[in-house]
């Protein structure tokens, strides 16, 4: 059996949350694999979280797994915490499943 790249594995767990997987998807929409995200392309925290019918300590719980996972960076700019996702995430993950589709 192959085993398989420690870091998807990673990737994969933390994308198997829905709230995870949808916070994921809102930072990907201005990212094109293999481009670079406009500098303004980083979303405050407060703003990612508008449209979830969840709790601040809950969503601050589901970045910081995103995060850890290597899936987006985040930093504090002021009194707000930026997040957003590095286009090379998108193109290895993209990457990884044009290999398994051959």
């Amino acid at each position: 059996m192959h085993n398989p790249n420690p870091r998807f594995v990673t990737y994969f767990k933390a994308l198997a949350n829905p709230h995870r997987l949808a916070l994921f998807e809102q930072l990907t929409r201005c990212c094109t694999p293999g481009t670079a995200c406009p500098i303004d392309a980083a979303t405050c925290v407060g703003e990612l979280g508008e449209p979830m019918d969840i709790a601040k300590s809950t969503l601050s719980h589901h970045l910081k797994e995103l995060h850890q996972a290597g899936l987006i960076n985040m930093e504090r700019r002021g009194k707000q915490v930026m997040c957003w996702t590095d286009p090379a995430i998108l193109t290895e993950l993209s990457t990884y499943f044009s290999r398994k589709l051959k």
